[in-house]
Formats: C-alpha cells, structure tokens, sequence
C-alpha cells in the first residue's frame, strides 16, 4: 500500500550546484524540475497528498541576494506552473505566515489556490516562510480569538481545525534528502506518527526511482501507533 500523504523537506539544492561548480542558484533551480518529476511520480502512484517545506521561517537568515533569488523563483513556479497543475486535476495550497511577501507573490498565491481549488488527484502544499512551531502559536492564537473560552482548557480536537494542514490527513511518510536527519521545524504537530525516511541523496538529483526507494522502505515498516505488534495481527485476524 503507498502512503496517502507524503511530506518531504528538499534539501541539498546548494550542495548539488557546489559540487557542479555551479552557482547555488543553479541548485535551485534544478530542485524545482526534482519537484516536478516527484508531483507526477505521486499522482501516478496514487499518493492523495504531498507536502514540500520550501522555504523555512529560518532561511531568512541566508544571504539577501540568495533569499531574493528564492521569492523571484516562487513567483515564477506559480505563474508558470499552477496552469499544469490544474490541467493535472492538482490542487495547490501554499502554507505559512504570508506577512513577509510582497503584494504581488500573494496575489498569486490567492490566484493559484482558488483556481485549483476544486482539483481531486493530488493535493501539493508547498510550506513557504512555514515554522512548525509558528503554526501552532498561531493556531492557538487563532482558536482563543474565536473561542476565549476555551482559555481555561481545550483539547487536541479543538486546536486541530486551525492549524495550517486542517485540510489534510497526518503524513504518513516523511523524506529528507541531502543526509540529515532531522524535522527542522517542518509539521512538528503533524508528523508525531509518521515513518521518517532519510537520504543522502540531493534534492536535485532526487528522481522516481529514489521516491520508490523511499515508499519501499515505508512499506517494510509497522505501524502500529501505540499498539503492540499483537494487538494489530489480532485485529487484522478479526476482521
């Protein structure tokens, strides 16, 4: 069985380009074409939800004319690619504080999730200037401004429809490329019960086949939330 969401944090884009001798640039524009044949690996396999962090709260501290170079390359995604998307039954939603884009990436932003609003093959949600521990500070702050009531106490089930990925069931599978092995900040509440799969492989070069890889192993492990290994046979035999 493949996952039916799938969380990947894309990094390695600048040490690709370094070990070209290519400008860090190149790297990331090679990750987007990485993007693009994972999207439609994704779509083949069935996966339902794909979910790629972009662009952190944090890599604002990287050089102002790399950080640049990023927005401009997300405003030519959008522009160039939501009309493919969206001829693909894709929809895209983009996740995280959008205080800091200029009015024009947000103008898109709005434009390219109402037109794929209704798409069904896929969900891509692309987290961009995103911190998982952002999302639920906001949330909370969110749920008490419509609920203050609740300031007193409330539960998970309460905080839930307001945090970022309210729309989407919990990954199942998350994927880090470029050899870390860390979240760093990436669905912190949503991936407490999500199989972790590391690669050395660089995001650019992060292809099918190295998706394949990555669902094999997710589909060797056990998953069993809690449970012992007993309670899940004993379940399956009953059912």
């Amino acid at each position: 069985m493949v996952p039916r969401h799938v969380a990947v944090i894309m990094d390695g884009n600048g040490r690709w380009a370094k070990q070209r001798f290519l400008p860090r640039v190149a790297g990331h524009q090679r990750g987007v074409e990485a993007l693009r044949e994972v999207v439609k690996s994704c779509r083949e396999l069935g996966i339902e939800y794909l979910t790629v962090f972009a662009f952190s709260s944090e890599n604002w501290r990287r050089p102002a004319d790399e950080v640049t170079f990023l927005m401009q390359l997300f405003l030519k995604m959008l522009e160039r690619e939501v009309s493919k998307l969206h001829e693909n039954n894709i929809r895209l939603k983009i996740i995280g504080d959008r205080s800091r884009f200029d009015d024009t990436l947000i103008q898109r932003i709005e434009q390219a999730e109402q037109l794929t609003a209704g798409n069904a093959a896929l969900t891509l949600t692309v987290a961009a200037n995103y911190g998982g521990r952002w999302d639920i500070m906001q949330a909370m702050q969110a749920m008490l401004r419509e609920h203050p009531e609740l300031s007193a106490g409330f539960d998970e089930a309460a905080l839930e429809p307001y945090l970022s990925m309210n729309y989407a069931p919990e990954p199942d599978l998350f994927i880090r490329t470029g050899g870390e092995q860390r979240i760093s900040n990436f669905l912190l509440w949503q991936l407490a019960y999500a199989e972790l799969y590391f690669t050395d492989t660089l995001w650019p070069a992060f292809d099918r086949a190295a998706l394949d890889l990555a669902i094999a192993s997710y589909q060797q492990r056990e998953r069993r939330f809690g449970r012992t290994s007993e309670q899940l046979t004993e379940g399956t035999a009953g059912a």
